[in-house]
């Protein structure tokens, strides 16, 4: 038995799997040209005062990562991570220094770092309506909670498509054991982008193992845009690591990105932000090869699962299938 293969799935095979992580969403379609949301990742307890390690990798810096620099500088994450549609994304970090303000605990806060990431939903919503309000987001950062998961098009990823089928938000989570000592690590994944489906590593998927919405088999997605798009990757955990670690984890995390298919085109922006829960010393270096493996394993898992939970869209003219397991 290989290291990755003795980490299992967590109890609800999401990123709430590692404790005191809540996921909150607000989706928001009408039906027709607006396909958009938000999605906030909000570690318990999270504020400038109390900080988690964090580590940042950009795998293709094609988009915006609102907060990067600071989390890549300092290895720390004092904001909720919230993700949704690319020119939402400013109004999103203004909500978010709302949200810092209005909190008693950080009456004397000068200064405020907010993470937001985002993936173009322009192909099925309206990107310039710019719909999504600090309501909207305040909401979803309010409603995270524990447990299961709603994913595909739901949240920031209601309009989003990836390997030419809609996608959206997907997640996975891994648990076994680091050092001796049990360990999760979780993926929220909210998917856009470019390549060629691969499925369990293989070539691009063909021979009757997928079918598309009942139609025949296909080779690969429908979209002839295959090297556009972006991913954002949330990876959590409550394994020992320092920030430096983290970075380290976050690299694995779009480099899963390839098991199942991605081009990384020139137009992708492709990004990976890692913390940990634990307030334990960092494990050593050489204990980490599992926890990548179960971070590559958690981010495929992820990936195909904003997928597989998606359904067809129609929006601003375009029609995007979903992908269906026969």
């Amino acid at each position: 038995m290989t290291r990755a293969a003795q980490w299992r799935p967590g109890p609800h095979d999401a990123v709430t799997d590692v404790p005191g992580v809540h996921v909150g969403h607000v989706t928001l379609d009408d039906g027709a040209d607006i396909h958009t949301g938000v999605t906030a990742i909000v570690p318990a307890g999270i504020c400038p005062g109390s900080p988690l390690p964090a580590g940042f990798f950009s795998g293709n810096g094609r988009g915006k990562f609102i907060g990067s620099t600071q989390v890549e500088e300092l290895g720390e994450l004092e904001s909720p991570i919230v993700l949704t549609g690319t020119l939402s994304a400013f109004r999103a970090a203004d909500a978010l220094v709302s949200w810092m303000l209005a909190d008693p605990r950080h009456h004397d806060v000068l200064s405020f770092n907010p993470v937001v990431g985002e993936c173009n939903d322009g192909r099925l919503s309206d990107i310039r309506a710019r719909p999504v309000t600090e309501a909207h987001v305040l909401h979803a950062i309010a409603a995270a909670g524990p447990g299961p998961i709603e994913q595909g098009s739901v949240g920031a990823g209601t309009g989003m498509v990836a390997l030419g089928y809609k996608a959206g938000i997907g997640t996975a989570a891994r648990t076994g054991e680091l050092g001796g000592r049990p360990c999760t690590v979780g993926v929220l994944a909210l998917a856009n982008f470019g390549g060629r489906l691969r499925l369990a590593g293989g070539a691009p998927a063909a021979g009757g193992r997928l079918r598309l919405d009942g139609r025949e088999p296909v080779a690969e997605g429908a979209d002839d845009r295959r090297d556009n798009g972006s991913c954002v990757l949330v990876v959590a955990t409550d394994a020992p690591l320092d920030a430096r670690q983290l970075a380290r984890v976050a690299r694995r995390a779009v480099f899963g990105m390839a098991r199942v298919g991605s081009s990384y085109g020139h137009e992708s922006g492709d990004y990976a932000i890692a913390f940990t829960v634990s307030t334990e010393g960092a494990v050593p270096d050489a204990a980490l090869s599992p926890l990548f493996e179960a971070t590559l394993d958690a981010t495929e898992a992820a990936l195909i699962g904003s997928l597989l939970a998606a359904r067809p869209m129609t929006g601003r003219g375009n029609s995007v299938p979903a992908l269906r397991l026969e």
